[in-house]
């Protein structure tokens, strides 16, 4: 399984300089920094919102954890069918810079609407299309930073990728704590400044991220001596050969059947059901917090502190996890990081309320985040073709977001009805049990697919 596959050797054929030996490529590419850096300011104009919002709906607005669970489900729900349409319009246009920039367009437009809106029906429209803008830029995204790395370094990729991502996680909320501190009308501070450095994000976006990338190829596109034969021809008349070459290679447009027939391929496939199964298990953050703060008391005063926690262990170990993931399997490590998560559950549980609950909860769903966040869509990118690269991902994205909105609306039911320890337990031991089937289906079937 490409989910358990190890980080293949150094490619051959390292570019050299006169008297200096090899020079090796870099570690990260361009791109990848890029839009980690588009992904930290948008993440922390998202996360402001987020940190404030399930305390304004709840205990501003009223809502009941039924409610809210239901809003939250529809808030990931439309992200996750709006997924699928963006990933494989990327690939039909072939500008997957265009449609991530209108989904991160569309997302910064919604935030300053949510000034003007103080109940329960404009605030769940605004926050379906900002989820919508969500979905369109993911896949598409993902995609441009698995096309702009090798395939033996997509882990590190997505992990630097999503450690920038994490900073503006880990700022976002500090900053809606200090605006709620210093400001009377505190939420709609929020809301406005989330407005702006929204817009921040768009223009990094246009200004930095390349409007096309080519996909770095894999090193079994081809047998060594074909390879070799390649590289040799291509060093005698590159410059002769290179725009007929282009137009040769160019893709033929992507067609809806060819998107959906990469569920035929069976490393996909299976990837895609783990991931709706642990989906269905793996109760959402802002549940996590809730029950956080009820188990130990935590004052509403600092409840937008508490993303703070997963965001700082998620930003230290992401980077270090991917590596690790590319070395000894991406199998071992996400179903590490369930098991990690599995810990977190059974302390809320069953742990009593000392002071060092909340940092440990926390730093468990950090690292679960950090060993399966960057991991799974590196596997998924090792398993599809490069011009349907978005819409493999966001088959499996899509398929993620719609198990966990389930999840989020089964949750808020059984709070409401059972509680919350009776509720948590069954979400527990649900995970354990998808955990153990994922770990079946994503064994190697055989020795050559663990490299």
């Amino acid at each position: 399984m490409y989910l358990a596959d190890r980080s293949a050797p150094a490619p051959e054929g390292a570019k050299t300089a006169p008297d200096r030996g090899p020079v090796r490529a870099p570690a990260v590419a361009s791109t990848v920094l890029a839009l980690g850096a588009v992904s930290m300011i948008t993440d922390i104009s998202s996360e402001m919102v987020t940190a404030v919002l399930p305390l304004y709906l709840i205990a501003g607005l009223g809502l009941s954890p039924l409610g809210f669970g239901a809003l939250d489900g529809v808030y990931n729900g439309v992200s996750a069918l709006v997924q699928l349409t963006g990933g494989h319009l990327a690939d039909r246009v072939r500008n997957h810079k265009l449609i991530a920039g209108i989904g991160y367009g569309l997302s910064a437009l919604c935030k300053p609407l949510l000034l003007f809106a103080h109940s329960l029906g404009p605030i769940s429209v605004i926050l379906t299309l900002e989820r919508t803008g969500k979905g369109l830029r993911t896949a598409p995204r993902d995609a441009l930073i698995s096309l702009s790395t090798p395939p033996e370094l997509q882990g590190r990729a997505f992990g630097v990728h999503r450690a920038m991502d994490t900073t503006g996680a880990l700022l976002g909320p500090l900053a809606a704590f200090l605006i709620l501190s210093l400001t009377v009308d505190g939420y709609d501070a929020v809301f406005g400044v989330s407005a702006c450095v929204a817009v921040l994000g768009v223009v990094v976006l246009m200004l930095f991220v390349p409007s096309g990338v080519d996909p770095v190829p894999t090193p079994s596109a081809a047998p060594p001596a074909a390879s070799a034969k390649a590289t040799s021809a291509k060093a005698t008349s590159v410059k002769a050969t290179a725009a007929t070459a282009r137009d040769a290679d160019r893709p033929a447009p992507v067609r809806l059947r060819d998107a959906l027939g990469l569920l035929r391929l069976p490393r996909l496939r299976n990837l895609a059901i783990c991931a709706v199964l642990l989906g269905l298990t793996t109760v959402s953050d802002a549940f996590v917090y809730l029950l956080l703060q009820r188990r130990t008391g935590i004052g509403d005063q600092w409840f937008p502190l508490m993303p703070l926690g997963t965001a700082a262990v998620f930003l230290l170990l992401a980077v270090p996890a991917g590596a690790l993931a590319d070395r000894i399997g991406r199998r071992t490590v996400f179903l590490t990081g369930h098991a990690l998560l599995l810990a977190g559950y059974a302390l809320l549980l069953w742990a009593p309320a000392r002071p060092a609950l909340p940092f440990l909860v926390l730093a468990l769903h950090g690292m679960f985040y950090a060993a399966t966040d960057g991991v799974l869509p590196a596997a998924v990118a090792a398993t599809v073709p490069g011009e349907l690269r978005a819409t493999g991902m966001a088959l499996v994205g899509t398929g993620q977001a719609l198990a966990r909105f389930g999840c989020s609306l089964a949750f808020g039911a059984a709070w409401t009805l059972w509680g919350t320890g009776p509720a948590l337990a069954a979400a527990a031991a649900g995970l354990l049990c998808c955990a153990a089937v994922a770990g079946f289906v994503l064994r190697p079937s055989a020795p050559q697919d663990t490299r």
